[in-house]
């Protein structure tokens, strides 16, 4: 199980929960989202994008060649790639959480060999991903599949008002945004939304790491 977040500093972190628990007080997970366009679990490589969606933060647009090449390599779409790098670390690869998740796709070290480097993007991608394209191909629908990469592949098999508020949360901005992505929109309410609710502070840290 992979273990999400943002990681903020602590009044960051306060801000951010009561932007979301203002975001999210009517939020009926499954009734309130349109579904997003069918979207096969397995991307042949051939029929990939050329490009990812313009509604990304500069952060994220920043992995777009990487997130192309991702996206290709393990037949996952490159928009729903960078939708979990989006709400995870905003392109940030040295992000860490409090939980110990870390690297861009904030994965947890258990999933690493022993000798592998959680924040080199190229291993952490690969571990992400492949856990991302497992919650795919057992939830067989985009918004189980972030559920999974949230909550755990099992815990996102439970009905929707079982999940925590976590990962309520984390489908809400997740198929927002992949749905934006997908409709070729080139402006996300729901990203904007995910942004004034905290997702800046961790887009200034991504921005100041890839300055350096």
């Amino acid at each position: 199980m992979l273990s999400p977040r943002f990681f903020l500093p602590p009044l960051a972190a306060v801000l951010v929960s009561l932007g979301l628990a203002l975001g999210l007080s009517q939020l009926q997970v499954g009734t309130a989202e349109t579904a997003p366009p069918p979207t096969p679990s397995r991307m042949p490589p051939d029929h990939s994008p050329a490009k990812i969606s313009r509604i990304f933060t500069p952060e994220v647009l920043y992995w777009e060649e990487k997130i192309l090449s991702w996206g290709g390599r393990w037949e996952v779409d490159p928009n729903l790639v960078a939708t979990v790098i989006q709400i995870e670390s905003c392109g940030d690869p040295l992000a860490r959480s409090s939980a110990g998740a870390s690297g861009l796709f904030q994965v947890m070290p258990y999933h690493f060999q022993g000798d592998e480097d959680p924040f080199h993007p190229g291993t952490n991608a690969r571990r992400g991903i492949a856990y991302l394209k497992r919650a795919l191909e057992q939830g067989q629908s985009i918004r189980l599949a972030l559920a999974g990469y949230n909550g755990g592949i099992q815990g996102a098999s439970r009905p929707p008002s079982a999940w925590p508020a976590e990962t309520r949360r984390y489908v809400y901005w997740g198929l927002g945004i992949y749905h934006d992505a997908r409709a070729g929109r080139d402006h996300s309410e729901r990203l904007q939304e995910w942004l004034d609710a905290g997702g800046r502070s961790l887009c200034r840290s991504a921005a100041q790491r890839q300055k350096r």
